[in-house]
């Protein structure tokens, strides 16, 4: 039986701890980067965009949008159940606002980033637009996040 409390607590889990990353790169990391010299910004965040590709980071990132999958299909399976509702909607933002977001916005704005040679005329102009662009996405995904988690946590509240 595919138990929808688990679905909601592992949602929560999940969607929680990525708000929590797009969260820090929103009001700490891309701050920290744009206050240094251009070729120094599109540096680090070049690395960073090589190493947060790690099976941690992915593990959390694409396993929450697997879960939240899971918790769609047994919303409609079990739609009986008071928590259906939560983790279709859960799941549904953030799909769209996490994951979706992240292929379409985030993740062409790394490719061309990793494109550049830092100390380019091309770099440079390619880092202005990326520090404001690139950040209003991710914004977006920290906002669906965090309405995921708040979902599947009030999903929480009815036992199955």
């Amino acid at each position: 039986m595919l138990r929808l409390d688990l679905l909601a607590l592992f949602g929560a889990l999940g969607s929680g701890l990525m708000a929590g990353f797009f969260f820090a790169f929103s009001v700490c990391v891309m701050k920290a980067l744009g206050k240094l010299a251009p070729e120094q910004g599109i540096a680090a965040m070049q690395s960073i965009n090589v190493i947060v590709i790690n099976p941690v980071f992915l593990t959390v990132f694409l396993g929450t949008g697997c879960l939240c999958a899971l918790g769609i299909f047994g919303s409609f399976m079990h739609w009986q159940e008071p928590v259906a509702a939560y983790l279709l909607a859960g799941g549904a933002v953030y799909l769209v606002g996490a994951i979706l977001v992240t292929m379409l916005f985030n993740v062409p704005r790394n490719d061309a980033l990793a494109d550049v040679t830092p100390s380019s005329v091309e770099g440079v102009k390619l880092w202005t637009s990326y520090l404001s662009s690139w950040t209003a996405w991710n914004h977006v995904r920290t906002i669906a996040s965090l309405v995921a988690a708040a979902l599947f946590t009030l999903g929480l509240r009815f036992r199955v």
